[in-house]
């Protein structure tokens, strides 16, 4: 039997408000992942739910339902705020059906670090449209040292938020990046170009993953997500 749970998250993001309901609703591949959002009420969004409230550009809500009572429902209230900056309110309600805790956790813990790296794009990136790539790790990495492993082969093990770092993957040009966030169970680097996301799942029950979000005009995700496939495999080859 399914349990209802809710996650709140407040933000303050450097930018517009209509900058923020824009990456909410038209620039998800360059904070989260591609999605599409017809831009009217009762318009379809991402996997099969409805836009169940749309006044740009201060609300924003899709909602879908599914068999068993499942529900998810996600609402992005927006406000404007002295000096530039948008004050966002984000809640994620719905229902888990298995492993209730983990689940919730996991969905907390995720859910800050994507409000902060869509506070990232909107103050680097925004109004840009990312080429996209997702990546997961191989089995191996879903051990319970996976995600420090990483960490030591990404060259950032023991460096703290806000600092510049260099990592050399081959296939991919030398990242001098800034490590715009980590924690035990995400990092995310941010080049002037492109934002790399990694994500520690291992702590949830499933592997090592990242995100690639590349800004540049002609960049082939699908040439570098191959190559950091091949980087991510290798790291837990061993």
């Amino acid at each position: 039997m399914g349990k209802e749970f809710e996650i709140v998250s407040e933000t303050v993001i450097e930018g517009t408000p209509q900058q923020v309901f824009d990456a909410a609703t038209l620039g998800n591949s360059g904070w989260l992942w591609p999605m599409e959002v017809e831009p009217r009420l009762g318009g379809t969004g991402p996997f099969g739910s409805v836009v169940t409230v749309w006044e740009p550009p201060h609300h924003f809500a899709n909602h879908m339902e599914g068999e068993g009572g499942f529900f998810n429902h996600l609402d992005y209230l927006i406000e404007e705020r002295p000096e530039g900056k948008t004050w966002l309110r984000y809640v994620h309600s719905g229902i888990f059906f298995d492993d209730w805790d983990n689940q919730y956790d996991g969905a907390l813990k995720h859910t800050a670090f994507y409000q902060h790296t869509l506070g990232e794009y909107v103050k680097h990136f925004a109004g840009r449209q990312a080429a996209f790539a997702d990546i997961q790790g191989p089995a191996a990495s879903g051990t319970a040292e996976a995600f420090e492993l990483l960490r030591s082969a990404l060259g950032v093990a023991g460096a703290g938020q806000g600092v510049s770092v260099q990592a050399v993957v081959p296939g991919v040009d030398p990242l001098d990046a800034v490590l715009d966030y980590t924690n035990e169970n995400f990092i995310g680097l941010r080049t002037s170009t492109a934002m790399y996301r990694f994500f520690g799942r291992n702590a949830f029950g499933s592997v090592v993953g990242m995100t690639v979000h590349l800004f540049d005009d002609g960049a082939d995700a699908a040439a570098e997500g191959a190559a950091w496939q091949t980087w991510l495999d290798g790291v837990y080859a061993a």
